[in-house]
């Protein structure tokens, strides 16, 4: 069985609007990749079309050689497809370490492994003395650190994760790109990384997509997508930023 998360030829329009025309992106298990592209390139209408939470006009999605065309986002999180998001959705009444547990219970783990996967989560990401907190309390930069470490507790084969740095300090994006690398190494999981600094997804990646105004534009190593003339144009000074730390 060939390994790999696929969206083959994806199409998708809003009424008279063209969003994404024709995209293909492929992930491996134990491989990390990043998807770039300026705002407005169709990035987060890709990742939620993977997810389940759009619908394409037309292209698939498969992991693993199954079909994913037709499931809902909850289906493929039992099939081993993750997402993080911008937002963290975390649940603000609850704890740190309630947030994470729930993400191994959400895809029917038992308490006992669930409560496992979320101490190694909150050990991995640096979260140990936050656990008690309400996750409402917690800086957006840390919301995002949460995020991700319940989505581990649910043991994926893939993972998105949609600008998991945005808001980090800078204690805590070396901890984030240690434990990406930890994570793959570890587990073998494919990881999907949507973001806008350029920097960071050369730092964790070893392969990258770019998307600009809803077609693929570039695919290839993180080196030579800095030095892309289509690339460098379609970011309009974006990627410098993004390797200068000007923007997360």
């Amino acid at each position: 069985m060939t390994q790999i998360l696929e969206a083959v030829s994806i199409v998708k329009s809003f009424g008279a609007i063209q969003v994404l025309e024709d995209v293909s992106v492929t992930v491996n298990k134990g491989e990390i990749v990043g998807l770039l592209g300026p705002n407005g390139a169709g990035k987060t209408t890709l990742v939620n079309i993977i997810a389940g939470y759009e619908s394409q006009n037309s292209g698939t999605v498969s992991m693993d050689s199954r079909s994913l065309d037709g499931l809902t986002p909850e289906a493929r999180t039992h099939a081993g497809l993750a997402r993080t998001f911008q937002s963290g959705r975390l649940f603000p009444e609850l704890s740190v370490a309630e947030n994470i547990v729930l993400g191994g219970i959400g895809v029917g783990e038992s308490t006992k492994k669930a409560n496992r996967r979320a101490l190694d989560a909150i050990e991995l990401l640096g979260l140990g003395d936050v656990t008690s907190e309400p996750a409402g309390g917690l800086s957006h930069g840390l919301s995002r650190l949460v995020g991700l470490a319940r989505a581990l507790t649910a043991d994926p084969d893939y993972l998105i994760m949609d600008e998991p740095a945005a808001g980090l300090n800078d204690h805590e994006t070396p901890v984030l790109l240690a434990a990406l690398e930890s994570i793959r190494v570890e587990s073998g999981c494919g990881m999907l990384l949507i973001e806008h600094n350029v920097g960071l997804v050369a730092d964790a990646c070893t392969r990258v997509f770019v998307l600009a105004s809803g077609e693929m534009l570039f695919e290839g190593t993180p080196h030579d997508a800095l030095i892309d003339e289509g690339v460098l144009t379609a970011y309009l000074g974006d990627a410098t930023m993004g390797l200068h730390g000007g923007r997360a």
